[in-house]
């Protein structure tokens, strides 16, 4: 336990960033999860999910909750899976 009244206000300030930190990336999840889900039941609305999902990976990438590399990675992942699920266009 912290003893100084520095380290124990150290202590409440990390407790705070921990509940934003943890809301940020939980809801970064969710996106990709509910884009992913909807991609796989060739739903309408699969593009604007997996927008939403890249909106939310590059903001908690920029805030700092998740390396940028990773978000890369993940949008990199789903990207993958929308142009798969996407249909097939007949060259002209």
């Amino acid at each position: 336990m912290p003893i100084t009244k520095s380290a124990k206000k150290d202590l409440r300030k990390t407790k705070r960033r921990t509940l934003v930190n943890k809301a940020i990336r939980s809801k970064a999840k969710t996106m990709i999860t509910k884009a992913e889900n909807q991609l796989a039941a060739k739903d309408e609305a699969a593009g604007k999910s997996v927008i939403a999902a890249i909106s939310a990976l590059d903001k908690a990438a920029e805030k700092g909750m998740i390396h940028p590399n990773n978000a890369a990675r993940r949008k990199s992942r789903l990207m993958k899976k929308a142009n798969k699920a996407a249909p097939e266009k007949k060259p002209s």
